[in-house]
């Protein structure tokens, strides 16, 4: 995989992949973690860069780095307190790196993707997370309604996101084990995976937008939880 950007480079390196080779302009060569990194490293220009990178977003660097191993969904959901962030058909890369972001910034214990119809960890998705997917465990189910009943059998309490949701977030528990789901930004939670949440739960909407991005709205639920916990 290539990855690019500074971030997402630079988390590259601090992290557990193997990075074989480094690409960056003269420029970012200025960076103090570049000329220290103990990865061979060749000078190219910007076009030569966004060629190897695919993407005109590298900032000057990218990397060449072993694939990304997801973590194992049980492993994650046999940790104590497990707070995870479940997300049903999210397929903009974009918001998968944000929510990734967060999640990893927020202590979260990791993310769980279904196997089809989702954004997977890609080299946009590691610029989108500034380099968090490195430290952040990130698993893939085949089904996530059944994770979320294997989640409940682990006596996690899974709680979905939806505008129609008949609890305030503000109300909730978030102690113990804790799943937060959310769906796509097109149709939300899919009818099963909302059927197997022990609960629904809305956020207030208070100017003229009709909802949140899934990005924002999985930060204000992290940190709720977070806020939650701690008391």
């Amino acid at each position: 995989m290539i990855v690019y950007g500074r971030n997402a480079v630079h988390e590259a390196l601090r992290g557990s992949r193997q990075v074989r080779e480094i690409w960056a302009t003269s420029h970012a060569l200025r960076e103090s973690w570049l000329q220290h990194a103990a990865v061979p490293t060749k000078i190219h220009t910007t076009a030569e860069i966004e060629q190897q990178a695919g993407s005109d977003s590298h900032q000057g660097v990218c990397a060449d780095v072993s694939d990304f191993v997801y973590a194992d969904a049980d492993g994650l959901l046999a940790r104590p307190d497990a707070l995870l962030v479940a997300l049903d058909q999210v397929q903009d890369p974009q918001n998968l790196g944000s929510i990734c972001r967060t999640a990893e910034c927020a202590g979260a214990s990791g993310v769980i993707i279904p196997e089809r119809r989702s954004a997977t960890v890609t080299a946009a998705v590691c610029k989108a997370s500034a380099g968090a997917v490195e430290h952040l465990p990130i698993a893939q189910v085949r089904n996530l309604a059944d994770f979320l009943g294997a989640a409940k059998s682990h006596s996690a309490w899974c709680y979905g996101a939806a505008a129609d949701g008949t609890m305030d977030y503000r109300e909730v528990d978030f102690s113990g084990p804790v799943v937060l789901v959310l769906g796509s930004e097109g149709s939300g939670l899919r009818p099963r995976v909302a059927a197997t949440c022990d609960a629904l739960i809305s956020l207030p909407l208070r100017g003229r937008i009709e909802s949140l991005s899934v990005a924002n709205a999985a930060a204000v639920l992290l940190y709720a939880a977070v806020v939650g916990r701690e008391h």
